[in-house]
């Protein structure tokens, strides 16, 4: 059974152009990776919850940002690992360089017995839609194509 996140693609208006809100990975791994590392804030439901709700907590987790506003549904996408993504598009701005995000822990280096803790997501940044296409984990680019449906209505 395929592993199932939810998630939120924010964006605002700036000056007739939509920009998005895209999160970058923290932690060793992701440290030095810039395009197609980005992502949408988002996190894995919990047993029995629904994504619209689980896409909120990750982003109140992962942001330390209360997501407000109607969030209108994008398409499903499957990321290469086979995780199956659930995602809303909201209108909302917020200010990047306050958010703030949990932690999480691992073994680092590998196999060292060592343990350290890093933020899951170390920078957020607003990015034009031609920024963002690369930037975003590829498999995620089908949520950019989604929100310009949606906008170009709203």
């Amino acid at each position: 059974m395929p592993i199932r996140s939810a998630g939120i693609l924010v964006f605002r208006r700036r000056q007739g152009k939509i920009e998005v809100l895209l999160a970058h990975p923290g932690g060793p791994y992701w440290r030095n990776k810039d395009a197609g590392a980005w992502s949408i804030p988002k996190g894995e439901c919990g047993p029995g919850e629904s994504p619209e709700v689980a896409a909120r907590r990750e982003f109140r987790e992962e942001l330390g940002i209360e997501p407000v506003g109607t969030m209108f549904p994008l398409p499903e996408v499957r990321q290469r690992g086979g995780k199956i993504v659930t995602a809303f598009a909201l209108e909302m701005d917020v200010n990047a360089e306050t958010a703030h995000s949990n932690e999480f822990e691992i073994e680092w280096p590998p196999r060292s017995g060592q343990f350290m803790r890093f933020p899951e997501i170390d920078r957020t940044e607003w990015f034009d839609l031609a920024s963002a296409y690369g930037k975003i984990n590829l498999a995620q680019k089908a949520l950019l194509e989604g929100l310009e449906l949606i906008a170009d209505k709203s």
